[in-house]
Order: C-alpha cells, then sequence, then structure tokens
C-alpha cells in the first residue's frame, strides 16, 4: 500500500481526463488536424502543445497581438502569471467561450472562437490588461489595449471589469470608457459605444447590468446604469437610465416594451414586436 493510500489520500488521474471543455477543444483541434493538415502549424501550437484550455487561449491571443515591440512568448508569459495570480480569470474565460456557442448560430464548434473570433479574443485580452492595470503595470495594460484597438477593432479600457460570459457579436466598432462596468452574460453587438457625454467629472461612463443585450451601434452615454435584462434596441442612444426587464429604442431612447422570458443576452432576440414598434413610431 502506497503512503498517499495509507494515509486515506485519494490520487486522481490528470485533471486533463476530467475536463470536459478541454477534452472537447483538443478533440476538436484533433480532428481539424485530421481533415485538414495544411493547419498542422495552428492547431499544434494553439491547442496540441497547450497545457490546458486557458493556455491555449492564451497562445492563440499572444501570437496574434505579437509584433515588433512586444514579442508571444512575453504576452503568452503575462497571461500564465494572470492566470496564476487570479484564476477567476480563466473562469470567466471558459464562460464566455461557451457564451459563444450558446448564442451565435454561426458557432458549432469551441475551436471556432478559440481560433478565430476577434470578439472572443478582445475580451480576453482586456482580461489581462484589466489584471495588469490593477498591478500597477500601467505600461503593459495601456499597450493590450493599444494593440487590440489595432489587431482586433475594439477599445475598452484597461480599468474596465467585465464579469463572466459575456459575447461581442462582430466586436468591430466597440468602445468602452474607462469608468463603465460590464457584468455577469451580457451581449454586445457591432459598433457600440459605452462612453462618456464629456460633463461628468471622475465617475462617467455607464454601468451594464447582469443579462443586457445592447444592439448593433447603440451608444449608451454618461453614468447612467441599464438595468439587469434590459434590451438596447440597434441605433439607439440612450441618455437616461433604464429599468431592469425593459426594452429601450430610439434616438434619443425611450422604453418601448418589457422583456419576458429569458434573458435577451442569451436568446438574442432583437424583435422588438408590434406593440413596442408602434410606440417607437409614436415616440418619434
Amino acid at each position: 500500500m502506497s503512503i498517499a493510500a495509507s494515509a486515506g489520500i485519494v490520487t486522481l488521474p490528470s485533471t486533463r481526463q476530467y475536463d470536459r471543455i478541454w477534452n472537447r477543444l483538443s478533440e476538436e483541434a484533433q480532428r481539424l488536424l485530421d481533415a485538414s493538415p495544411e493547419f498542422g502549424a495552428l492547431v499544434v501550437a494553439t491547442v496540441l502543445n497547450a497545457d490546458g484550455f486557458e493556455d491555449a487561449v492564451a497562445r492563440r491571443i499572444s501570437a496574434r497581438l505579437a509584433g515588433p515591440d512586444l514579442a508571444a512568448p512575453l504576452i503568452h508569459d503575462a497571461f500564465r502569471r494572470a492566470y496564476a495570480a487570479d484564476p477567476a480569470i480563466g473562469r470567466a474565460m471558459r464562460a464566455d467561450a461557451l457564451a459563444v456557442l450558446d448564442r451565435d448560430p454561426a458557432t458549432e464548434r469551441l475551436l471556432e472562437p478559440v481560433l478565430y473570433y476577434k470578439g472572443f479574443h478582445a475580451i480576453q485580452t482586456q482580461r489581462l490588461a484589466h489584471w495588469a492595470w490593477g498591478q500597477g503595470r500601467r505600461d503593459l495594460a495601456l499597450f493590450l489595449q493599444s494593440r487590440s484597438s489595432e489587431v482586433f477593432q475594439t477599445d475598452i479600457h484597461p480599468a474596465v471589469p467585465i464579469g463572466a460570459g459575456v459575447f461581442l457579436d462582430h466586436a468591430t466598432g466597440l468602445v468602452v470608457g474607462e469608468t463603465a462596468v460590464i457584468e455577469d452574460d451580457v451581449s454586445i453587438l457591432q459598433a457600440v459605444t459605452l462612453g462618456g457625454t464629456g460633463k461628468e467629472g471622475a465617475d462617467r461612463h455607464p454601468k451594464i447590468r447582469r443579462g443586457v443585450l445592447i444592439g448593433a451601434g447603440a451608444k449608451i452615454l454618461g453614468n447612467i446604469e441599464v438595468g439587469s435584462c434590459a434590451r438596447v434596441a440597434a441605433g439607439s442612444v440612450v441618455l437616461k437610465p433604464v429599468p431592469p426587464d425593459t426594452t429601450v429604442a430610439g434616438v434619443p431612447a425611450r422604453e418601448v416594451g418589457k422583456v419576458t422570458g429569458r434573458e435577451p443576452a442569451r436568446t438574442m432576440d432583437q424583435i422588438l414586436g408590434e406593440d413596442a414598434y408602434a410606440s417607437f413610431v409614436y415616440v418619434i
């Protein structure tokens, strides 16, 4: 009998065996390699040589962000340090990947956001930048913000806290100001601005609560709250607080209905309904 067994310690097999997300990613990567050997360098370097799901994501993003100013191994090392210091980063990253699978009908494999989707990559880059910002590594944080803006076409300030299960659909043109907050299970489409009005002081950006859906091109301006499970219609300009479970639309945005059923961020339902459209036409 081993010392561990005699002490009542059960030695489990590798964690990898019980990690369903990592197992799924590995299996999908192997199938891609078998079907398309020309992707061998990408698949092996990103997934098959990785230590786990979080490491695979770090490898892919580091390769995409790397340039003459900062090499991929240095970015990868920063990710590994962040994971070790704050395991919540990895948990949020996994929730983000599952959110893509749940909400994007065009996505069939976990491999797709990990390898290709700039919205997913932009969020994870910001998570690293946010960690660096909190560690006082301001230049690393600002470099990552700048590089993400250049590579992924999103500009999210490193100070912004972002919850888990956040989905950026397309992501191009997203701008998020320094004092904004984005909570869990939020979905945001392209060309959205969470900005200031130019009149407030230190705390000047929106607070997006859990389960909110923000449509393409919406502008939410000022230190205002968008309540949980609210829905902001595409192209709206929001200048006032939005109550929970409420749909707003228009320029400026007005309340046009209530949200019923599942969280709009999960269903990605942007159809306002006949009553809401009638109200919207009336207010403009």
